[in-house]
């Protein structure tokens, strides 16, 4: 298989051989099975305080029965506050959770390496697949998949450069299909969640450089090293394909790896 291989003016420049990975079966399948095991190394442990609800002075009749009352433990007191009043336990006002988060509680999801490994190359080759990039919601326009530019787009720097590359690739339309999203309502905005940001356009290239700043001022736009790619970056929700952009670096290098 070849590609074109376009400047950050969308002219062509040459063209490349694509390496073997992206050859790989397409396994929607495994790429979600994969993507939820990774997205669980992300979970913080959390719990209650061993003694939440508990720390009270409630007792239970001695004997229990015989009283004329119930039987569930009730608070003492001088004859104030909630003297008399059900606490301590579960299932009453200010007690207990019968059954509380646990720290213990294992959350990781483990998955075999061969498998995360066919995930990822599985992935990659979803994104040559215009079918699957515009199932995904994607607009990748009159674009030929995988778009591969040449190296010059890691030297850019400054995020109006970048969207004027975004463009000359023809797919403006996708970056700006995020900047018209509404800010969400109800229990989202009261906990800090009311902009739900989507993602757009993934720049693939072949080391760090200062193209990941200049992303950080478009939405949805991100750019990730190929040594450092996840199912997390090509999948996300684990909804395969994303629209991507390889550096003509970053192409040699993951048919190296491969």
């Amino acid at each position: 298989m070849k590609a074109d291989v376009l400047g950050i003016d969308g002219s062509k420049k040459s063209e490349i051989d694509l390496p073997p990975v992206f050859e790989t079966q397409f396994r929607p399948d495994l790429i979600r099975r994969v993507h939820t095991c990774l997205e669980s190394h992300r979970f913080q442990p959390k719990g209650t305080h061993p003694t939440a609800g508990m720390d009270v002075v409630a007792r239970s009749n001695d004997p229990p029965t015989g009283r004329g009352v119930s039987r569930i433990a009730k608070m003492r007191g001088g004859g104030g506050g909630r003297m008399g009043q059900a606490g301590g336990v579960a299932s009453v006002r200010g007690g207990r959770q019968a059954h509380p988060p646990k720290v213990e509680k294992v959350t990781r999801k483990e998955i075999n390496r061969k498998e995360r490994r066919l995930a990822l190359r599985s992935a990659i080759a979803a994104t040559a697949s215009e079918e699957a990039v515009r199932r995904r919601g994607h607009e990748p326009g009159d674009a030929k998949l995988p778009l591969v530019v040449s190296d010059d787009v890691e030297k850019i720097q400054k995020a109006s450069v970048l969207a004027g590359a975004i463009s000359s690739l023809g797919l403006g339309d996708d970056a700006a299909r995020l900047s018209g999203r509404k800010a969400r309502t109800g229990k989202a905005a009261l906990r800090g969640r009311a902009h739900k940001r989507g993602r757009s356009v993934l720049f693939v290239v072949s080391a760090k450089s200062d193209l990941q700043r200049a992303c950080g001022s478009i939405p949805g736009v991100e750019a990730r090293e190929a040594s450092r790619l996840s199912v997390l970056d090509l999948a996300p929700g684990g909804e395969p394909a994303r629209l991507v952009v390889y550096s003509e670096s970053a192409v040699r290098g993951l048919g190296a790896a491969a």
